[in-house]
């Protein structure tokens, strides 16, 4: 989960590798460094801590380098200190490495260079590169490249690694196996990077690595093969991002602008899942005529595509579906599971989600017919990605058609590992986002759930033409009430988060699609501001949680009138009984909440099965403001990376 980036070209590179590291410090911030070469010498910069850190080092440095890697650090092997700081270097300081990963036999090849007299200086499982690589190049001192292939066929795990040599001043050698890692195109120029982020300010086209590729970088020219040392045709592919996405804009931090950009977000996906020209004439009839959906492809939509949704899924997806199983991690889990329930009550498909994590060791039995959904807004996370493969080799092996893999994947880079891995994408559309606790992307991904669901429907024929219309036309409303959502809480949210200053303990409510959101809301406020925070279903806290409650701990009910307001409203009247106090997401109008409330974090009115679009922001300002007034580093919480890919 460390953020990599190399350059060799005709620009210095020393500002180049450190304005990379600033677009990727959301990957590591626990230590960073640099190495370079300039005049057949190796200068290894590092700092402990924050990037500016290493900044204030580099300050006044003059280096007229040409070539050169850099590493923002998050620790697996060894703290957080400067001497297990990347890059690492062998004993004569003539190699330079960076990585992001693990090895996972570091301490057999560790006890092996020993023996031969090499001495280590770092606790790292990285160390043993450099090492590596000085040794092959003492046996054949000719080629970089090659003994970079030697070393890398001799590590096991998970790793990305950018490599520079004193004795090739001209090369930047990088590896991918299992952990990602692109190449950016320039103008005589070559950079690399962990994540496109560090790309896009110098250049569009990129060439993501796949597994057991090693790619050597020369200001002539990039050359790519496998780890038998075999040449390989690649293209490189271009990137529609723009740099601003990665600028604060006036925000104080990047959470909040993100938390601000949703509703754009929203608009983008509705224009991409369904049909804009359908609902420019339902606003406006005089346009001209529509049929409403029949199960036929309408004029403006691909032939794969029947209805108003227009994912470009194949039928073959699902065909005799009789089961849908999702896979996911952390806040993508709980897209997931509002997923679920979308897919269960609109489409009727049993739908199961698993840990990723838990799923590669306790698989389920295989289900015939059955879709495989892998959730990551990175497509990059290590455990969900082993998960999908695994179940597609296993799918593959089965005999029977009805066992053969159907994988679809939801994220936010469908140019990403997973894009590599899995046949069909929804791409949910949202842009870059810097801030490690998710808030666009979450929303982001759970209106992919929804195109998702009613696209089943409507091939299923489990709602009627006329419910699916009405659904798109309430979805097509909600962007700009949740604009006013914004507008009008968070002056009010950042108000009240000063009453939380001593709170050490919340609690999170929900019940029904809502409950999902109580996970959510307490994985925010747990994730920046460090504060205990459980999520429950309403119904169960009698079952246990009730046990926890007191004065000194608020409880946040999200209370939607539908099915399930009263019971909801009747399961906080057990948490007032117990001296808490509750906040309510609610709409303001009605009576009962005012009286049982001592807060309302008012939200406005709309369809319970839409309203995790709608209770979700103002659990994200909660969580964002009480972090933000305890002076915390909001977008790059202790602990924690954006982008996890490690196991």
């Amino acid at each position: 989960m460390c953020g990599i980036v190399g350059y060799i070209g005709t620009q210095e590179a020393k500002d180049i590798l450190l304005s990379g590291l600033e677009k990727l410090e959301y990957r590591g911030y626990d230590s960073a460094g640099v190495a370079m070469i300039s005049e057949g010498e190796l200068h290894a910069i590092k700092a402990k801590g924050k990037l500016y850190n290493l900044r204030d080092k580099l300050r006044g440095v003059e280096d007229s380098a040409r070539v050169g890697i850099g590493h923002t650090r998050w620790a697996t092997h060894g703290k957080p200190e400067e001497y297990n700081a990347h890059p690492h270097t062998d004993k004569q300081a003539t190699v330079a490495v960076v990585q992001n990963g693990i090895v996972e036999n570091y301490r057999e090849l560790r006890e092996e260079l020993k023996a031969k007299g090499h001495e280590f200086v770092s606790d790292t499982d990285t160390e043993v590169i450099p090492h590596l690589i000085s040794e092959y190049l003492s046996l054949n001192s000719n080629s970089l490249l090659e003994a970079v292939r030697q070393t890398v066929n001799r590590l096991e795990g998970a790793f990305a690694v950018a490599i520079i040599c004193t004795q090739f001043p001209d090369e930047l050698i990088v590896v991918r196996q299992q952990a990602p890692l692109v190449i950016g195109f320039g103008q005589g120029e070559f950079f690399c990077a962990s994540d496109t982020p560090a790309l896009v300010s110098h250049t569009h086209i990129i060439l993501p690595l796949d597994n057991g590729e090693i790619a050597r970088l020369t200001p002539l020219g990039v050359e790519v093969y496998d780890f038998r040392g075999e040449r390989r045709v690649k293209y490189p592919q271009t990137l529609n991002w723009h740099p601003s996405s990665a600028e604060k804009q006036g925000f104080r931090h990047f959470m909040l602008k993100e938390i601000y950009e949703q509703p754009t977000v929203l608009r983008t996906q509705l224009d991409a899942y369904f049909d804009p020209e359908w609902y420019l004439q339902t606003q406006n009839p005089t346009v001209g005529e529509r049929s409403r959906i029949t199960g036929s492809n309408p004029p403006s939509a691909p032939a794969s595509s029947p209805g108003l949704v227009q994912l470009n899924l194949p039928q073959s997806l699902y065909e005799n579906l009789e089961q849908i199983q999702i896979v996911a991690c952390g806040t993508s889990w709980h897209a997931a599971l509002v997923g679920k329930h979308l897919l269960e009550q609109w489409a009727g498909v049993p739908t199961f989600i698993q840990y990723a994590s838990e799923f590669r060791y306790s698989p389920p039995p295989l289900t015939a017919n059955t879709l495989t959904i892998g959730v990551t807004q990175s497509g990059e996370t290590a455990d969900t990605l082993a998960a999908l493969e695994m179940e597609q080799e296993r799918r593959k092996s089965h005999h029977s058609p009805a066992y053969q893999p159907r994988m679809l994947g939801i994220t936010n880079r469908p140019e990403s590992s997973l894009g590599r891995l899995i046949p069909y994408i929804i791409n949910t559309h949202a842009n870059l986002e810097v801030g490690v606790a998710a808030t666009k992307t979450f929303s982001a991904q759970v209106m992919a759930f929804y195109a998702l669901a009613l696209d089943l429907a409507d091939r299923r024929k489990t709602l009627k033409a006329e419910a699916i219309e009405s659904i798109i036309k309430k979805l097509r409303e909600l962007p700009p009430l949740i604009e006013r959502l914004i507008e009008e809480q968070d002056d009010y949210i950042g108000e009240l988060a000063h009453q939380f200053n001593e709170t050490s303990d919340f609690i999170f409510l929900g019940r029904g699609i809502n409950f999902p959101i109580a996970l959510e809301g307490a994985l925010k406020l747990k994730e920046i501001s460090y504060i205990h925070a459980e999520g429950y279903p309403a119904g169960e806290m009698k079952h246990g949680p009730i046990a926890l409650l007191d004065a000194k701990v608020p409880v946040v009910a999200i209370a939607v009138p539908g099915l399930l307001y009263e019971k909801v409203l009747s399961n906080a009247q057990e948490a007032k009984a117990r001296d808490a106090r509750l906040i309510g997401v609610t709409p303001k109008d009605s009576l009962e909440a005012q009286d049982i409330f001592n807060e309302i974090l008012a939200i406005p009115t709309v369809d319970e099965s839409l309203s995790p679009l709608v209770s979700v922001i103002p659990l994200q300002l909660l969580a964002y403001h009480i972090a933000a007034l305890r002076g915390l580093d909001v977008d790059q919480p202790r602990n924690l990376a954006k982008s996890v890919t490690v196991e």
